[in-house]
């Protein structure tokens, strides 16, 4: 492995179905990719499974896969490696929470009757987010459950000597009445009152004047125990880079003993800083990092948005500032390296959540290039007979092991 380079860009829920409104096409082959049609020329490409069967799908176990992590052996909640991102201090005996700021319509109805509108509440920023978060934890926090401060709409509760129990994500129930989804007590009490506390908050009423949507709730899924990753340079023999906006993938390298890039402007939506992701790759390749991971969120954010036009958006910026962009600046330094393309899981527009399908990747070798006619997308990718059933593996054949 002397002197290679190996990244991977991960288009987060890129992965999607026919759509009758693109003729019939997928997102990734309806958009306008082409730096995409030139690599998938010159590469591997076919389907890889990275859910484990029984698992639910998600960006957490997804991306434990890509990185080689089985989730089976090393999955123990997705808040908690959150916590790690934003430096919780967290006990054995601690359960933490992902803690979503959403909106949930504002009808005089019951609480349970209540709809989720959007999961995001507009993709709200950290700062308008924090002065949210601040009110409720000055009603809410005590000295079993302790608020965090994480990025946009995520953030993070550890509940003391807690308890792991199944929970709803909000961006699985969009557009439905939350009475079947609310978690129990003592969360149902948080809930509600979060809704009082941030309802007719002075930020939330200015947001809707302008034509937003007010983050106006807490919502409380994700639980689960301090993790225990095995690192990643002890497992792979590479020094890796994470490079996201999204505290996820920050908590997973951190876990795993890698670095994390910060790049100003990048906020997890479509308009984030592609270019600065860019540049972080290559300023770890060239300061002695051996791998990289670009993470992009656009694409699985625009998919839970249920927004097609958007979606070929996120792909087509992912392939002109992202992989256009870094192929060329690897080719003029000269580097030696691989690549490798690919989403965690689909997002399809159809149920704006998560699915458990196999994805599409490419895999790009700068020395050993492949001759082939094809393109890269889900059909193709079946067609061409590839397919890799073990997600967490797929790390060893970008890495030639």
């Amino acid at each position: 492995m002397a002197g290679k380079k190996y990244v991977v860009v991960l288009g987060d829920g890129m992965a999607d179905e026919p759509i009758e409104v693109l003729g019939g096409k997928t997102p990734l082959e309806y958009a306008d990719t082409p730096a995409l049609d030139r690599l998938s020329r010159l590469s591997e490409i076919g389907l890889v499974h990275t859910i484990p069967e029984g698992m639910k799908p998600g960006s957490d176990t997804a991306n434990l896969s890509v990185l080689g992590y089985d989730p089976k052996v090393y999955y123990s909640g997705r808040s908690p490696l959150e916590a790690l991102s934003i430096g919780v201090p967290m006990k054995d005996t601690d359960v933490a929470l992902r803690c979503n700021l959403v909106t949930i319509s504002g009808d005089e109805v019951p609480f349970g009757k209540k709809t989720i509108i959007d999961h995001s509440a507009d993709e709200i920023s950290t700062q308008d987010s924090g002065v949210l978060l601040e009110a409720v934890r000055r009603e809410l926090q005590k000295d079993d459950f302790q608020f965090y401060t994480g990025t946009s709409y995520r953030h993070c509760l550890i509940w003391g000597r807690g308890e792991v129990m199944e929970l709803t994500p909000p961006h699985d129930v969009l557009g439905q009445e939350i009475g079947p989804y609310i978690p129990p007590e003592p969360f149902l009490h948080m809930m509600k009152k979060s809704y009082d506390i941030l309802a007719d908050h002075p930020l939330n009423i200015e947001r809707k004047q302008k034509g937003l949507h007010p983050a106006n709730c807490c919502w409380f899924w994700g639980a689960g125990t301090k993790p225990a990753l095995a690192s990643f340079e002890e497992k792979t023999g590479c020094r890796g880079m994470m490079v996201s906006a999204v505290d996820l993938l920050k908590g997973i390298a951190v876990g795993a003993g890698m670095g994390v890039a910060h790049v100003d402007g990048a906020n997890g939506g479509l308009h984030t800083n592609y270019e600065g992701k860019v540049q972080a790759a290559l300023s770890a390749l060239d300061s002695g990092y051996d791998f990289v991971y670009i993470h992009v969120e656009a694409p699985d954010e625009m998919g839970h948005q249920g927004s097609v036009e958007r979606k070929v958006q996120a792909i087509e910026y992912l392939d002109k500032r992202v992989i256009g962009p870094l192929a060329l600046a690897l080719s003029n330094k000269g580097m030696a390296y691989r690549l490798l393309v690919m989403p965690d899981h689909p997002t399809p527009i159809r149920v704006r959540t998560h699915t458990a399908g196999n994805v599409p990747y490419l895999l790009y070798d700068s020395v050993l290039q492949e001759s082939h006619s094809w393109n890269y997308n889900e059909k193709e990718a079946e067609a061409s007979g590839n397919f890799i059933p073990l997600g967490h593996t797929i790390v060893n054949k970008l890495l030639e092991k």
